[in-house]
């Protein structure tokens, strides 16, 4: 019996390490050429990137124990029971799209900014389940998404955040590389996008405060309080970052992934006003504050920002922490009332035109949901 047990860990352990250093999920590693590249950035000590403020990374055994007991134990109303509504996109009116500048939410943190005729994806996390393997992760909480890789038209240019797989999905690049003219990455994110098949020439990585122009757009990359990592042995080996846009009448902020602190007011100094603000809100806990914003902190990252609307993200999509799949939205739009913010909630899939949307009606669509 004893030895059946130890044959069975140790195949089990075989099988993982080769799924580990085999799969194609986990990415690529940064050259010394790449990483002597990496060490005149700010942000770079020791061979990992760093946070401006000191920020908690590892959790306590008891609090890693606490947050497995949560996951496995039957949490009420982490999921939606039905799954969330979905509007349809057809592909010929993106294609034949030429009105003012849109954005289309495909839950959690993606979405398709239309501006100045270019089609421009935000942290395309397009799979079904945020993990390198199915088994891993729970399901997207809609059945589908507002339009199908497949049917997707060219895009000129598509931003990421950093390499999380609920933010970088490999599946979901694999069938965009060859409708892509561009990538736009922090620093090392670019790596793995190599190791993906997509040419060093149409990525671009960024360093915080680093700006570059793409047909006539701005692509500011800006600070975030967060980490990075695929693997067991890689966090931060790549730098996490938040994205400002800009056009010649728009100014876009998009926060990514993020703890509250003072980098947002910096970045509202240098950049703001902004026209429109997609800031995180959910997945958080207090076991790990320092790197994902509650949804009071959103709403005042907001304000810190300078923003005219906001739009709360890195929700409705997956299960990521402990509490109800409508907390964030609620808890969000009870402090933005408060502070007077303008915010919008769409349905996945529902165009937000910039220009007027401050004047898009919040519906609380979610409440007719369990």
């Amino acid at each position: 019996m004893i030895a059946g047990i130890g044959i069975l860990i140790g195949v089990v352990i075989i099988i993982a390490t080769l799924f580990i250093n085999l799969s194609p999920q986990f990415g690529g590693k940064a050259t010394k050429e790449q990483q002597s590249n990496y060490a005149t950035s700010k942000n770079y000590k020791d061979g990992t990137f760093i946070n401006t403020n000191k920020v908690k990374l590892d959790m306590s055994l008891i609090d890693m124990g606490k947050s497995l007991i949560g996951y496995l134990k039957s949490q009420p109303n982490t999921v939606p029971k039905n799954g969330l509504p979905v509007k349809e996109v057809d592909s010929l009116d993106i294609v034949e799209f030429k009105k003012e500048s849109s954005l289309i939410w495909f839950g959690h943190s993606s979405f398709l900014l239309q501006i100045q005729n270019k089609n421009i994806l935000i942290d395309p996390m397009l799979g079904e389940v945020p993990a390198p393997h199915p088994m891993l992760g729970g399901k997207r909480f809609s059945k589908s998404l507002p339009i199908e890789i497949e049917k997707m038209p060219k895009i000129d240019a598509v931003l990421i955040s950093h390499d999380h797989y609920d933010h970088l999905d490999y599946g979901s690049i694999q069938k965009l590389k060859g409708k892509v003219k561009m990538f736009y990455t922090p620093l090392g994110v670019g790596v793995h996008l190599q190791k993906w098949g997509i040419e060093k020439n149409r990525i671009v990585e960024l360093d915080w405060w680093e700006e570059t122009s793409f047909e006539g757009l701005n692509f500011i990359c800006t600070p975030a309080q967060h980490f990075s990592g695929r693997g067991l042995s890689d966090r931060t080996k790549t730098l996490w970052s938040s994205w400002v846009i800009q056009s010649d009448s728009e100014n876009i902020f998009f926060s990514g992934d993020s703890g509250y602190a003072d980098h947002f007011k910096q970045i509202g100094e240098k950049y703001g006003p902004f026209d429109f603000a997609m800031i995180e809100c959910g997945q958080y806990n207090e076991m790990w504050s320092d790197i994902h914003m509650f949804p009071e902190e959103t709403a005042q990252a907001g304000l810190d920002v300078r923003a005219k609307v906001i739009m709360p993200i890195h929700w409705g999509g997956f299960k990521l922490a402990l509490h109800t799949w409508k907390d964030p939205i609620e808890r969000v739009n009870k402090k933005a009332k408060e502070l007077n913010i303008d915010m919008v909630t769409p349905l996945i899939g529902e165009a937000i035109f910039l220009k007027t949307a401050a004047a898009y009606s919040n519906n609380s669509w979610w409440k007719d949901y369990e």
